[in-house]
């Protein structure tokens, strides 16, 4: 089943999936602190607003490739390399499954709208998925928060994952209109 949902993805395409994956968690342990310092006094964990810049990264594996399951790949990806790095902070090896579902968020809400990251609205849906799941499940997991500060970290979080994903879509047009892709 793993070998037949590999073969769908060319070499080139698994490599780019490694290097937005990569690129995702380099840019997480750089965009969360500085977000801390804006979502601190709010009692906001400052990965919900940094979520819309690290959610992006699987947005891209999944308007970039436009395969169904890069963005699950991608996370899944990202969540061994935070594991292997040894980035995975109090998560352990709750990471790789706190990275693969906004992946799967993703992928599943493109299978349900038939899309797959061709347009601003399917991207900023995906990228809003992506940080609701994230958000929600690191939230509940790990912080146990009261329902008001949940919901204002979700509302925070579907507004920066939706921006993380127009990011997406305007990077991944100015990479076609240049046919790197």
């Amino acid at each position: 089943m793993i070998k037949r949902f590999l073969e769908r993805f060319s070499l080139y395409k698994l490599m780019v999936i490694a290097l937005v994956a990569a690129l995702g968690v380099a840019v997480k342990s750089i965009a969360t602190p500085l977000a801390q310092i804006v979502t601190g006094p709010l009692y906001i964990p400052g990965g919900v607003v940094a979520g819309g810049i690290y959610m992006m990264f699987l947005v891209l594996a999944a308007a970039m490739t436009d395969i169904r399951g890069a963005a699950s790949l991608c996370g899944f990806c990202q969540g061994i390399m935070v594991l292997v790095i040894g980035a995975a902070g109090s998560h352990g090896v709750l990471s790789i499954i706190s990275y693969s579902l906004p992946g799967v968020a993703i992928d599943a809400l493109y299978l349900l709208i038939s899309h797959r990251g061709c347009c601003v609205l399917c991207c900023f849906l995906g990228g809003m998925a992506a940080n609701l799941t994230g958000t929600l499940i690191v939230n509940t997991a790990f912080f146990s928060m009261p329902f008001v500060p949940l919901m204002l970290s979700l509302s925070v979080g579907a507004l920066s994952g939706g921006l993380g994903g127009v990011f997406a879509w305007i990077i991944t047009k100015r990479l076609k209109a240049l046919n790197v892709l």
